[in-house]
């Protein structure tokens, strides 16, 4: 079974075996290698705010479970459609 044991934490590894990463082919290859940093940006599709709103509206949205804000998003949503028509 020689070869076949995954190395371990505990392992050890001489630094002399890592490859020289100045040299012409390596360099190429880090140039190459295309910079990725966290998630991709995109527009924000909601902006967070701060609202005063009743306590019997919230109380009466929170009273349908998870989704509450959503909910109350949705209902000003159809309020503002109306107004346009």
């Amino acid at each position: 079974m020689t070869g076949s044991r995954k190395p371990s934490a505990n392992d050890w590894i001489d630094p002399e075996d890592a490859p020289d990463l100045s040299e012409a082919p390596w360099r190429e290859r880090i140039a190459a290698a295309p910079l990725r940093r966290g998630r991709p940006r995109r527009e924000p599709v909601k902006t967070s705010t701060t609202i005063r709103l009743d306590t019997d509206l919230i109380a009466h949205f929170r009273a349908g479970g998870p989704g509450w804000q959503s909910r109350i998003n949705a209902a000003l949503r159809q309020w503002l459609e109306q107004q346009r028509t």
